[in-house]
């Protein structure tokens, strides 16, 4: 199967793309058996695959436009993996047109010595990139959504507070569900389980 995709990324994150001597674009296209030409001064990047053996080009389209929203290209590789989604969140939905604003809910969401993102990650398993007016996140699907709403919460002026709070209940119900299962719990005794357990 071949194809021929085109990814538009910052053009100050083609240095992050290419790597010293080009070694990471050659990492890359080995990784995702795909032929990468960059156009560094549009910041144009063109997938090509002729090859069969050639992995998802939506994988490899979304590896690229996490690079191009901040992550390493070490951290973006893990959406080859089909279970790992990406999803970025545009702040400006949240802030409107204002610079001011835009810095305000960015400040929340990285939180004082990048606290707010650090909880976030630990709590959902996955990757955060707060890079220009966005934030990207890596992950599995149903953490990347919690992790999503989390930011949402936060860009509309929730608490931090009762952001983790709500983050650190989603997990322990997680956990739960996970040993009913290994328990061997029915699926349909596991919600009545866990309102017994106050969750």
């Amino acid at each position: 199967m071949s194809f021929e995709q085109v990814v538009r990324i910052p053009v100050e994150r083609v240095g992050a793309l290419i790597g010293k001597d080009g070694a990471t674009k050659r990492f890359l296209e080995g990784e995702m058996r795909v032929k990468l030409e960059v156009d560094s001064r549009e910041g144009l990047v063109t997938l090509r695959s002729d090859s069969a053996l050639g992995v998802d080009p939506i994988s490899a389209t979304r590896v690229i436009e996490a690079i191009g929203r901040g992550f390493s290209p070490q951290r973006a590789r893990r959406l080859l993996d089909e279970d790992i989604a990406l999803e970025v969140v545009d702040l400006r939905d949240y802030a409107g047109g204002s610079p001011k604003s835009l810095e305000r809910i960015r400040g929340r969401v990285i939180g004082l010595k990048g606290k707010s993102r650090r909880v976030i990650e630990e709590l959902t398993g996955c990757q955060l990139s707060v890079y220009g007016r966005t934030v990207a996140i890596i992950g599995e699907a149903s953490q990347v959504r919690l992790a999503s709403d989390a930011v949402g919460s936060l860009a509309t002026g929730s608490q931090h507070k009762m952001v983790y709070n709500s983050l650190q209940k989603a997990r322990t119900k997680r956990k739960m569900e996970r040993m009913f299962l290994w328990e061997g719990t029915s699926p349909e005794n596991i919600e009545e389980k866990l309102e017994k357990l106050g969750h």
